[in-house]
């Protein structure tokens, strides 16, 4: 292990990545937008950001770019500094093809690079195996090659996920064996027709729980036993959130996970969720993330290890509960509400999975279609299904109960030891401290973040959409007033409840009239 003295006074960082070239997969993604907005707004001195780009959607890379420049999550680079945005050129390709689609003369471009940066992936947890080795292994191989060829290389830093082992309850900084050997999987996927492939899956990837964990576990033991001749890391974050600072505090544009949960519930088809109220929600701020991830690279490039260093990145030292979640939709949804809800916010976690399933059933499956029938009978057009919404709900809510009925510990020693080692000068710049978030302002700004960045509602109708939430409140407590009634007629026509009902009631009037004689008395 090489030693990891404490750099001297001043900001290491933007000297590091003065004058460097930088390829970056997945740059148009979440966490993507972030960490070139963080090296544009940051490092001023930094060289071109070589950005992998395919066409989707019927846009042409160069037309993706031009829409990525425009982005809100460059805001303040456009205000403060526009020429950075010029920085960003696109490299054509794909990281699902052979050498990432990409042609001679773009792979010349890519001969100035020295840092790498391969966040590119596919996040669906229900992906099909075949594509999800494809996504999340084969393209991490394809770009260690180019990498080889790349003469001036000082580091490759994948993004991985903290749970790529999540049979483990304590996941420590290290590559674990994989699950089964690669060129097993490799001429599985290949030779296994999809029906069979798909049916088995599930019992081949155990203990992994989907093939997203077991594909990024995969990818992992593929950089740690491939030879290369250039300094390797693994970053590991836990579930990554709105920001908490940069570029805007609850800057958010993922509807995954929790991004979701906040959603569906301000939009009031979301009532139920599965969760243990005690477990650590393990939820990352993008912005810490994403400052940790490039000071990793940093001392990736700087400490030259000839073995994989991995970083898990989350917040164990300032931990939150999903209880604390659940409490702080209660409490901002209703204050920062989201334009045209469908129903009065008024959602609640269960423990217990046999429960959620039936209140699930109760509470979504049933009015959600409904609703949906009923509005095809009237002609009423809807901007989205509410049998689709429905579908996507109950699958979301299956992916958050995983995370959400268990806990982990994720060690964090890299990460700590790699703050410690930050000057002051950068720490006041990047910032790798989870002690500094405060959850209940954290989720104040997610909420707040998610109407503005992610569903793009504007602030002049936030009163609008406050006049309209308390339309749904009456509505909502109607609703339940009549349903108690009628449950409460309902239980009354059995004859012995109603004998006991009656009984009581008498007993308390008796009760109430002696009282009032004696004090006559």
């Amino acid at each position: 292990m090489v030693a990891r003295p404490r750099s001297p006074c001043g900001a290491l960082l933007p000297q590091f990545y003065a004058g460097r070239d930088i390829f970056i997969t997945g740059a148009t993604g979440f966490m993507g937008k972030v960490l070139v907005e963080r090296l544009l707004s940051t490092c001023p001195d930094v060289g071109r950001l070589h950005l992998l780009m395919r066409s989707k959607k019927g846009e042409t890379p160069e037309k993706r770019l031009m829409k990525l420049k425009q982005s809100q999550v460059f805001d303040i680079v456009r205000q403060q500094n526009p020429t950075q945005l010029d920085k960003l050129v696109f490299i054509q390709g794909d990281v699902a093809q052979p050498g990432l689609g990409i042609a001679t003369a773009d792979l010349k471009q890519l001969q100035e690079v020295s840092i790498v940066f391969h966040s590119a992936a596919t996040l669906k947890f229900d992906e099909a195996l075949p594509a999800a080795v494809d996504q999340n292994v084969l393209s991490v191989l394809r770009l260690m090659d180019i990498c080889d060829t790349l003469p001036n290389l000082q580091a490759f830093v994948h993004v991985s996920t903290a749970y790529s082992n999540p049979e483990r309850y304590v996941v420590e900084e290290r590559v674990y064996p994989s699950p089964v050997s690669l060129s097993r999987l490799l001429a599985l996927v290949d030779v296994v027709p999809a029906p069979i492939l798909a049916s088995i899956t599930p019992q081949y990837i155990k203990p992994k729980p989907n093939t997203y964990t077991f594909t990024k576990a995969m990818a992992e033991e593929a950089i740690r036993s491939r030879a290369s001749s250039y300094p390797v890391a693994i970053f590991r974050p836990t579930i990554v959130v709105s920001s908490l600072k940069h570029p805007y505090p609850g800057w958010i544009e993922n509807l995954n996970g929790p991004s979701g949960v906040v959603v569906a519930a301000g939009k009031g088809l979301l009532h139920v969720f599965c969760r243990k109220p005690n477990a650590k929600a393990d939820l990352i701020p993008v912005d810490i993330a994403i400052d940790t991830l490039l000071a990793v690279a940093w001392e990736t490039a700087v400490d030259k290890l000839s073995d994989v260093r991995v970083y898990n990145c989350g917040t164990g030292e300032n931990p939150t509960t999903w209880g604390d979640f659940e409490r702080a939709l209660k409490v901002y949804l209703p204050q920062y509400p989201l334009d045209g809800c469908l129903w009065y916010p008024s959602g609640n976690g269960v423990e217990n999975r046999y429960v959620h399933k039936i209140l699930e059933f109760l509470l979504h499956t049933a009015p959600l279609h409904v609703a949906e029938y009923v509005m095809r009978a009237l002609g009423v057009k809807m901007k989205i299904s509410l049998i689709t919404a429905e579908q996507k709900l109950r699958a979301m809510s299956d992916v958050l109960a995983f995370f959400a009925l268990r806990d982990w510990q994720f060690k964090n020693d890299n990460v700590q030891k790699l703050r410690a080692r930050l000057t002051p000068s950068d720490a006041g710049i990047y910032n790798l401290d989870p002690k500094t978030i405060d959850w209940n302002e954290q989720y104040k700004n997610f909420v707040k973040g998610t109407r503005k960045f992610l569903l793009k509602e504007k602030d002049e109708d936030a009163e609008e959409a406050k006049r309209h939430l308390n339309r749904m409140y009456f509505i909502h407590k109607g609703v339940m007033f009549f349903v108690m009634i009628l449950l409460f007629r309902l239980i009354l026509q059995n004859k012995t409840i109603r004998d006991i009902v009656y009984g009581t009631l008498r007993l308390l009037a008796s009760l109430l009239h002696a009282s009032y004689n004696m004090l006559e008395v």
